[in-house]
């Protein structure tokens, strides 16, 4: 029985040579990008509760817009993938420029959205139970952060378009050594334009909005310079912007599998959002540990979600090169591989709980919170582990409206009237209702082990393009 086990799921020294030569990098690059928003909010944290809380409800719209982007390049990268393994560079070339338009367009729309609404959108995150004082200094700190960042979405939407196309080739370091740069420069941007030091102006929240815009924009130049540099390593780069033809086939095949992703990712995403605003009718408190807690643990969860776009690269590349039992056996390794990476970090996260808190300038009540915050989210990495790692599955091959109706409808069906009933309608303490909803993501487990056990998702696409 164990010699079945072993077999399945536990891959040899090649297979770990391969998957950890591909992950690491990109776990650096996302583990990177999140410490350099972890001591963004570190920093803001030591201005006071009303900055952090500000800060905190507008890197919630952030996060809208950062998702969405990812699943905008989503659906040309399983494309771009499977191209790749067939070798077919002029496929690879047309799904980037897919990208290119899709990015510019979510930039725009999310810039007039902001720029027009951007009061009204924090006005919802803040409690009718706070005192005016108070929500008079989140909403202004809020704001003032939300008019600067604006200008970092341009930089991040075209960064993420090329890093997508970058790692569908396997170049995983590129996108990873332009994180590792920006850190640098955010790290002592914010510390100079925060509070004022280094010779700089003191610009408060505004200063950390600057450091941000910055490094971002630092950080997409790297790779952007890189792909143009390196034509021997990026074929498709060749002749991109000679004319931005796609073939007709293609732009409805991409749309077709690519439409539900995008509008899952941005559902997905301001599901969550809508779930925070849930907790926020609580109470401020409850805004501002929420923030530490998801902060701490969203560093961590860059294992098991660069994971599962891991899974994305090396399964697509082999249903497009019709190696479909390979594709089979790689992703049971993967998987298994996954869960336990993410209870691995789940248990080096739980002794850091209490601590990580004290970093922070508020009160006692918002860091015991917190802390608490921090152990729940720690018992779900596994599960959140294991379903994600199902989700790229399924977009590998192609089952994008499975993926749709798996992610959306769990977080629109389940996790949101369930924290809505439990933060509206009962007086059940914060931190019952927070476990309760966090730890529903069960339910996720067993629908996604069935979905990914049927072998529906085992498809070539690209064949007859």
């Amino acid at each position: 029985m164990f010699s079945h086990f072993r077999k399945k799921f536990i891959g040899d020294k090649a297979f770990y040579k391969m998957i950890l030569t591909m992950v690491v990098p990109m776990i650096l690059q996302m583990m990177i990008t999140n410490l350099v928003s972890l001591i963004d909010n570190i920093m803001v944290g030591r201005l006071g509760t009303e900055p952090m809380s500000g800060v905190s409800v507008v890197n919630q719209f952030i996060f809208v817009f950062n998702v969405t982007v990812f699943g905008a390049v989503a659906g040309p990268s399983i494309f771009g993938a499977q191209f790749f393994g067939k070798g077919d560079h002029e496929g690879q070339k047309y799904t980037f420029r897919f990208r290119l338009i899709v990015c510019a367009a979510i930039i725009t729309i999310a810039a007039a959205v902001f720029s027009l609404f951007g009061s009204p959108l924090i006005s919802l995150f803040i409690s009718k139970e706070s005192e005016p004082e108070q929500a008079s200094a989140i909403l202004k700190y809020g704001s003032e952060y939300l008019r600067i960042i604006i200008i970092g979405l341009i930089p991040f939407g075209i960064g993420q378009a090329y890093s997508s196309v970058i790692r569908e080739c396997g170049e995983t370091k590129i996108p990873m050594i332009g994180a590792m740069s920006a850190i640098g420069i955010n790290v002592l941007l914010d510390y100079g334009l925060i509070f004022g030091k280094l010779g700089m102006p003191e610009l408060g929240v505004r200063g950390a909005a600057w450091a941000t815009v910055i490094a971002k924009t630092f950080e997409a130049l790297v790779v952007i310079v890189w792909a143009h540099t390196h034509h021997d390593r990026n074929k498709y780069i060749v002749g991109l912007f000679r004319g931005f033809h796609i073939p007709t086939r293609l732009i409805a095949d991409i749309t077709k599998k690519g439409i539900p992703m995008l509008v899952n990712e941005f559902l997905w995403s301001l599901g969550m959002s809508v779930v925070m605003q849930c907790y926020s009718v609580r109470s401020t408190d409850v805004v501002a540990a929420r923030n530490i807690s998801s902060t701490m643990t969203n560093l961590f969860s860059s294992i098991y979600v660069q994971m599962g776009a891991c899974i994305a690269i090396i399964v697509g590349a082999r249903l497009g090169a019709n190696k479909l039992s390979e594709a089979r056996d790689l992703d049971n390794k993967l998987l298994f591989f996954a869960v336990v990476s993410a209870a691995a970090v789940g248990l080096v996260t739980l002794p850091l709980a209490p601590l990580f808190p004290q970093f922070y300038n508020t009160e006692d009540n918002i860091r015991d919170l917190a802390a608490y915050m921090i152990m729940i989210q720690a018992a779900a990495m596994p599960m959140w582990s294991y379903t994600n790692a199902c989700y790229f599955t399924l977009r590998s091959g192609g089952k994008t409206g499975i993926t749709f109706l798996f992610d959306f409808g769990f977080t629109w069906l389940i996790m949101i009237p369930l924290a809505a009933v439990l933060s509206y309608c009962t007086h059940l303490d914060i931190r019952i209702v927070f476990a309760v909803v966090t730890l529903s993501e069960i339910i996720k487990v067993a629908i996604g082990y069935f979905m990914v056990r049927s072998n529906i998702w085992i498809n070539n696409i690209v064949d007859d393009i």
